[in-house]
């Protein structure tokens, strides 16, 4: 096959016009060109008022060495690279040891994939229910105000990106193709083929849920064991000793410090010398329980803002002129950044287009909020975070743990602006521009559920936070017209945009000061978004595998 790029046509063109334009680029007759298919497919809307579709294809020609001799040096058409991905151990017939992965969000679910695929038999543990009981809990937050701090959008199978946007790109490098294995397997368990080739994939929280059900079935039927309800609580660390002479809480472990297994939240004991730590960004009693045990911690950046709603058909127009509304584009999304005067980033966060914001609270007494789409993206409000990057320097302290400190405290005042009873603060752009509080909704309606408390939302933040946030909307309507209108809605509090820690670990995955205990994913600081995230799970299986093998990384 060869790939050729670069073949742009117009929107509304038809299927016969894509072959014909493969064969004029090519300079070759219909008899040549034995198939093609779409590898990629995004637009191209920088022309004034047009869209352009950009196609890279993979070609299929009689005589490719007389192509390739003739295109020699065009960067248009070259070989297509193999983008098959292969599992690099299998594990020996002989092998009674059985990998732990905890949590069953996108690492940990494509970290237990992958193990029961090599035939290493993982047990995956989650501390959350099942997707879809998880999913009537999330439901009833959301309608009733009721959290269940063990099954929410934070905790249970799928993890967080379950009631997302279901984003499926990332900017991350992947020579070993896992990205694309990852999307074939979420074809494979039920979703659309599309996500293969359009530029920006993605699933919906709806479809999600049947997704994650079915990546489950393949995992049981290679042989792991998936457990709900089941909360670890603690992790044996010791020296070496098989019988796991763990340290003392808040001491400091032996140099050679090793896992020897995971205690659950029923007494259970399950022995073990390989973790896989996939736990999310939330898991906040993990992280503490660790760093008593001495696991190395390291504080990291992360954001903290608003989440801002406009009507979606004012993005469309702004982005997509006379095409918007066209169902081939669908909802419009945007990406915003601004350096802001007092030396801080301001950016647009986890854009949801026709979506809804959501509480993402998973402790008691804490609002956090979110963003969600469906795969029809057809609400009617576009939703981003607004959010500003903070480092450890601003978290008031030189604990490890002090960037959850911060969290806490931010939801803390925004249950508190909110009301007290899970509902979220909220103010009009226009008032929060102005500097005075808000008493009710304009033309935009928030979508925040259980509900919002209009007010002044410039104590929910800190105040160069604050300070940047005003100073970035006026900047970002120069880019997208109206996104300073004065009935946009910001919510509050977005500051689960990334994990606050980093679990630091080895070239091997191993983490730096505990053997055998491999962190990954977004919680332990190595990944941001599903695809991310499931490809540092993959890895982290390879490295599990290869150690259990005794085999060397290639």
């Amino acid at each position: 096959m060869l790939r050729l790029t670069e073949v742009k046509l117009g929107l509304n063109h038809r299927e016969d016009e894509l072959k014909a334009a493969i064969l004029r680029m090519l300079g070759i007759p219909e008899p040549e060109l034995l198939d093609y298919r779409m590898r990629r497919r995004g637009y191209d809307a920088r022309q004034s008022g047009e869209v352009l579709f950009v196609y890279t294809l993979d070609v299929e020609v009689k005589d490719e060495a007389a192509l390739l001799k003739r295109f020699h040096g065009s960067r248009h058409l070259a070989r297509a690279p193999d983008e098959i991905y292969r599992y690099p151990v299998q594990a020996p017939t002989n092998n009674k040891m059985r990998p732990v992965v905890i949590g069953t969000g996108p690492c940990g679910i494509f970290a237990g994939l992958s193990l029961a695929r090599m035939g290493f038999k993982p047990i995956i543990l989650e501390r959350g229910k099942n997707v879809r009981e998880r999913t009537k809990d999330v439901w009833d937050f959301w309608r009733e105000g009721r959290l269940n701090p063990e099954s929410n959008v934070q905790f249970g199978e799928g993890g967080a990106g379950t009631f997302s946007d279901g984003k499926l790109y990332t900017g991350i490098k992947d020579r070993g193709h896992h990205m694309r294995q990852i999307l074939k397997d979420f074809v494979d368990a039920g979703a659309p083929d599309e996500i293969l080739y359009i530029s920006k994939p993605h699933i919906g929280t709806l479809r999600l849920v049947k997704v994650v059900e079915k990546l489950r079935e393949m995992i049981i039927k290679l042989g792991g064991e998936i457990r709900f309800d089941s909360h670890v609580t603690d992790i044996t660390i010791g020296d070496g000793d098989v019988q796991g002479r763990t340290s003392a809480a808040g001491g400091r472990m032996p140099r050679a410090a090793a896992v020897h297994g995971i205690t659950l939240v029923n007494g259970e004991v399950i022995v073990t010398d390989h973790v896989i730590l996939a736990v999310g960004h939330s898991a906040r009693d993990t992280f503490e329980r660790l760093h008593r045990r001495g696991v190395h911690i390291e504080p990291k950046p992360f954001s903290i803002g608003f989440r801002i709603e406009h009507p979606q058909h004012m993005i469309d127009v702004c982005r997509l002129g006379k095409h918007a509304g066209n169902p081939i584009l669908g909802a419009a999304d945007y990406n915003l950044v601004h350096h802001g005067k007092n030396g801080r980033d301001v950016y647009s966060f986890c854009m949801c287009p026709g979506g809804q914001v959501v509480a993402a609270s998973s402790e008691e007494g804490r609002v956090v909020t979110n963003g969600m789409s469906h795969y029809s993206r057809n609400e009617r409000n576009a939703n981003a975070g607004i959010v500003v990057g903070i480092t450890p320097a601003d978290f008031g302290s030189d604990h490890p743990l002090a960037g959850i400190a911060l969290q806490r405290q931010l939801e803390e005042k925004a249950f508190e602006l909110g009301g007290m009873n899970y509902n979220a603060p909220a103010q009009l752009v226009g008032d929060f521009l102005a500097g005075k509080p808000s008493t009710a909704p304009g033309s935009v309606i928030p979508s925040y559920t259980p509900g919002v408390t209009w007010t002044d939302l410039s104590t929910a933040l800190p105040d160069y936070a604050i300070s940047a946030i005003r100073e970035a909307i006026p900047v970002f309507e120069k880019s997208l017209r109206g996104f300073a209108m004065q009935d946009a809605v910001l919510t509050g509090v977005e500051t689960r945009t990334s994990s606050p820690i980093r679990i630091a670990r080895k070239d091997n995955f191993e983490s730096v000061n505990t053997i055998g205990l491999y962190p990954a994913g977004e919680g332990a600081g190595f990944a941001g978004g599903i695809i991310s995230a499931a490809v540092d799970g993959m890895k982290a299986a390879e490295a599990v595998a290869h150690k259990i093998a005794q085999t060397k990384v290639e």
